[in-house]
């Protein structure tokens, strides 16, 4: 994620209807084109929220992977309970290749009470009496011990209230590793979230040391997928019915360095086995959310994948030379045969089935690379020898070029481009018509990033005045879908803990027990009909800007006011209608938020209004509204 402002495109069709008043919008019964199905997405970039956020793993830095042992941070989220002793170390005998490091805890000679450690997960732990918790950890005795006792796995406050407890057996002879499980039942839920996960032992342990390694601890997860999300925050992506989502995600594809980008099939796999990186965003990813898990999370949604494969680019300005590309083009034929391929017939697809996937999923856009506007000289060689040889491979894909459109000159000519935005409220309001002049040559557009940002940095969330922009930029998008064919708000997700977020602001923000709608959020619930109708033109200048759809139902006329005062809007209708409909209005204060401090301060309310084949509106200050019309 790269920001960028752009100047005002030319606007130069001219509406057939100029004469009428601005005011006046003529509907015609025709639709000019049809509304993608995959008009609305959207794009996942982890910033601070994938891992402790999307990923429902309540426990943060779980296996110490890519950390250094002995290193104070590398004990980061974790902490001695009663005197344990507690160190990361490099095991003699690791849990497996990719996690070379393990938690050593010492029990003091004469130790008495409950000793040993505890997670404080991401910014808090949400612990809830309805929910029953499954917890997870590896453990070994470095030398034989006569040890033979239980540990207590619990869920307690920090000032050490116990809210579920579990015992598990462990045995000094076990010097090799052991997986070991617990279920933790609440017998409340606690208001606060400052709560921590704990493994002690009592006295009878004093003097020994043990190992422990791949801690996991796990609430129910959005539709019972092993592994899988969170449910609230799922719940709140899935109420925007999204079409499509775009995965790795932007910047976190790429790496600082070739060594360090997002490798596919290090994400897949037995979680022991995934080392995990130092993510674009100078935090660790634990890739538990990986490849199969975004696959899996794209059929629960009812959503198609947009994925990317990397492309030779890392964000230290390094752009591979072209005689260096050819292992990595075949790591991406190798993505996406894991994706689409025939097992008997591919290692990759292989590997998919002996993970309980034999059936192949659905996919049609892949993009190549991310953002490389900023690498273009290199992506014109980048870009042939991938695409090159994925579309020999996959001739059934469509493939995405990252660069500007038409600069550089691409070969092949790319038939899709990932556009990307972001700017002032101004400029999106004054942008409505950025796709109008695009000419029609068989090439496709996805807006793969756009959002309002501020001057101001302080500003984290969507205002109003934002979102109102971004809804009269996003009535383009289906003026010109038959050239438009996908468009996603990023980011998504934010972590609004103190010093947790790294990007504002976002589509919807969450701590560890809640989720909040932001303003922005609420303009992506647009009625999305499957055919555009024409009318008359806004004007590109002024400040009241529409978009008429339809589908076999439902006429929804979206009226998008980016002014401080109420405006007037006379519609014409091309047939006669039910003499009521109902419009769903969002408005508020231009600097209006929704924040944590108060959530709900601006959201939609839906109303009855009277109308007829011709009816007039009046539309309040800064404000989108859709009418949608009965045509049953």
């Amino acid at each position: 994620m790269i920001q960028r402002r752009v100047g005002r495109a030319a606007v130069l069709l001219v509406a057939a209807t100029a004469a009428l008043a601005a005011t006046t919008v003529v509907v015609n019964s025709t639709a000019s084109h049809a509304i993608p199905s995959t008009l609305y997405g959207q794009m996942f970039e982890d910033i601070n929220s994938g891992d402790g956020g999307l990923y429902a793993e309540l426990l943060q830095n779980r296996a110490f992977q890519q950390v250094t042992p002995g290193d104070a941070t590398a004990l980061y989220a974790w902490a001695a309970v009663n005197g344990g002793n507690i160190t990361v170390i490099a095991d003699s005998d690791p849990v497996s290749s990719a996690l070379p490091n393990a938690l050593q805890l010492t029990i003091p000679s004469g130790a008495s009470g409950s000793v040993g450690f505890g997670n404080e997960g991401y910014y808090g732990i949400n612990v809830n009496s309805s929910w029953t918790y499954n917890a997870s950890f590896y453990y070994r005795f470095p030398e034989v011990s006569d040890f033979s006792g239980d540990a207590t796995v619990a869920l307690q406050s920090a000032s050490g209230e116990i809210y579920a407890s579990a015992q598990i057996p462990v045995s000094g002879s076990q010097t090799t590793w052991t997986q070991v499980y617990a279920q933790l039942t609440p017998s409340t839920s606690p208001s606060s979230t400052a709560n921590n996960f704990t493994v002690t032992f009592d006295s009878s342990a004093a003097g020994n040391t043990i190992n422990f390694a791949m801690f996991l601890l796990f609430p129910p997860t959005f539709k019972d997928r092993a592994n899988g999300m969170r449910i609230d925050v799922a719940e709140v992506l899935y109420s925007m019915k999204p079409s499509f989502f775009r995965l790795p995600g932007g910047n976190n594809l790429e790496g600082q360095s070739a060594a360090t980008r997002w490798i596919w099939n290090n994400t897949v796999g037995d979680l022991v086995d995934r080392p995990g990186r130092v993510g674009d965003w100078s935090y660790i990813n634990t890739d538990g959310l990986g490849l199969l898990e975004y696959l899996y999370w794209c059929e629960d949604m009812e959503m198609e994948p947009f994925m990317a494969v990397w492309a030779g680019y890392s964000l230290d300005g390094t752009s591979l030379p072209e005689d260096e590309l050819a292992p990595y083009i075949q790591a991406a034929i190798d993505q996406i045969n894991f994706v689409t391929g025939d097992p008997s017939g591919s290692s990759a697809a292989a590997l998919r089935a002996s993970l309980g996937r034999e059936e192949p999923f659905s996919l049609t856009y892949v993009e190549i690379g991310n953002e490389d506007f900023v690498a273009s000289e290199s992506y014109i060689y980048r870009w042939r020898d991938f695409a090159g040889n994925l579309t020999a491979a996959f001739p059934q894909l469509k493939f995405i070029a990252t660069t500007d459109p038409f600069n550089p000159i691409l070969d092949p000519t790319p038939q899709q481009y990932d556009n990307h935005v972001y700017s002032s409220p101004d400029w999106f309001a004054e942008n409505s018509f950025y796709y109008d002049d695009f000419e029609r040559n068989c090439t496709y557009y996805f807006q793969g990033e756009y959002a309002v940002t501020y001057a101001d940095e302080n500003l984290m969330y969507p205002t109003i005045q934002g979102s109102i922009g971004e809804a009269a930029y996003m009535t383009g998008f289906e003026r010109n879908a038959d050239i438009v064919f996908a468009a996603s708000y990023a980011p998504l997700l934010m972590n609004v803990a103190d010093g947790a977020y790294q990007w504002i602001p976002n589509l919807v923000e969450f701590d560890a027990a809640n989720v909040y709608k932001s303003t922005s959020f609420y303009v992506q619930h647009l009625n999305r009909g499957t055919e555009y109708l024409p009318s008359t033109l806004p004007d590109p200048s002024g400040t009241v800007f529409w978009s008429v759809t339809s589908d076999s139902s439902t006429l929804a006329i979206k009226v998008v006011n980016y002014a401080n005062t109420t405006e007037d809007v006379t519609f014409q209708l091309p047939f006669a209608v039910a003499s009521s409909a109902t419009v769903t209005v969002l408005t508020g204060d231009s600097t209006a938020s929704n924040t944590p401090t108060d959530p709900n301060l601006v959201t939609p309310t839906t109303s009855a209004i009277t109308i007829g084949q011709a009816f007039n509106y009046t539309a309040p200050a800064y404000s989108l509204s859709v009418i949608n019309v009965s045509l049953s």
